[in-house]
This record gives structure tokens, C-alpha cells and sequence, in this order.
């Protein structure tokens, strides 16, 4: 497995939602849901409109742990669920293939991520970069990261900082004072 990093500059977040909205409104809100939810992509693929339009809080369980997740939808993004639901019906995927009635796939939401990315000049990026933007964007603004830890379910802290690059971010600050 590749390793990816966070998109830590937020001014970066913004031209990938620039070129992601110029190839599909489609393309845009998988990445705006990524990064709002902290989703693991197997978690986003499969919901469905009736799961998040005019709800509060999207109720899954998840693939990879089998556990409840009850995750609250902030007002940017119900406003962003709002409009982007508009003309889909109940039953649709938020994340239709445009070749078939099922959700695209992971390895087409990495080419999507991933082919973005690269536009701009990322190299460590893929599916699981939203869900560590969340996570560095979410803990840079907050420091809780024991609230962030119960949203990853991880267990224990330096685990959820070494995940979101934090870890890396203070080695590297470290050495960039230090010289003998």
C-alpha cells in the first residue's frame, strides 16, 4: 500500500475542489464529503441519497470494523448534500457510476483522487488522504486529539498523530532548528 499524506494547505484543498468541480459535480462532492466526514472510502461509496439528505447525522456501520458509526453532518456539508441532491432521487448512490447503476469503485475514486492530485503537483495522495485531511485539518484547528482518536477509533493517541502526519510534522520542525 502506497503511503499518503494530508493535503495540509488549505489553499490546496480549494484548487482540488476547483479542478475536481470542473470534471463532475460527481468528482467535487466525493472529495467534500471525504474531507468533512473522515469517511474511509469503503464507508462513502455506498450511501445512498436517503442516508444524508435533510439529515443531521449519517448512520453506518462500518466495512472494515463492523461497529455503528453515528457521524454528524456539519452545516457546510448538509448545504453542500443539499444542493448536490437536488434533482437525485432517494434511491440513487451519491456516487453513481456514470457506466452502471452501482456507486464507482475504489480503485476509479483513487484514479479520481489521485489523478487531481497529481494535476496539482501532490505526489503522496489517494482515497485515504480525505480521511487524513480531516483528521490534521480537524486536529490543527481543535488540538482534541482524544475526540479525533474516538472518531478514528483508534487506541491510542500517538497513533491517531503518527496517522495525520502530525508526529512527522514535529520531527521535521525539530531538525529544521537543529544543526550543530
Amino acid at each position: 500500500m502506497n503511503f499518503v499524506e494530508p493535503i495540509r494547505d488549505e489553499g490546496q484543498i480549494e484548487e482540488m475542489k476547483r479542478l475536481l468541480l470542473q470534471q463532475s459535480v460527481r468528482n467535487y462532492f466525493l472529495f467534500v464529503m471525504g474531507i468533512n466526514t473522515g469517511l474511509r472510502i469503503s464507508d462513502l461509496l455506498p450511501r445512498t441519497v436517503r442516508e444524508v439528505k435533510g439529515k443531521s447525522h449519517l448512520l453506518i456501520i462500518e466495512k472494515k470494523t463492523g461497529k455503528r458509526k453515528k457521524f454528524k453532518l456539519n452545516a457546510d456539508l448538509r448545504d453542500e448534500i443539499s444542493e448536490y441532491t437536488t434533482s437525485k432521487r432517494f434511491d440513487d448512490y451519491l456516487f453513481s457510476s456514470t457506466k452502471n447503476p452501482s456507486p464507482i469503485t475504489r480503485v476509479r475514486a483513487y484514479q479520481i483522487i489521485n489523478g487531481a492530485g497529481r494535476k496539482l503537483g501532490l505526489t503522496e495522495i489517494g482515497t485515504h488522504t480525505l480521511r487524513k485531511t480531516f483528521g490534521y485539518h480537524f486536529y490543527q484547528r481543535t488540538k482534541d486529539i482524544a475526540t479525533l482518536q474516538m472518531i478514528f477509533n483508534h487506541s491510542h493517541p500517538s497513533i491517531t498523530l503518527r496517522y495525520i502526519g502530525i508526529t512527522q510534522d514535529i520531527i521535521d520542525e525539530a531538525i529544521d532548528r537543529f544543526s550543530l
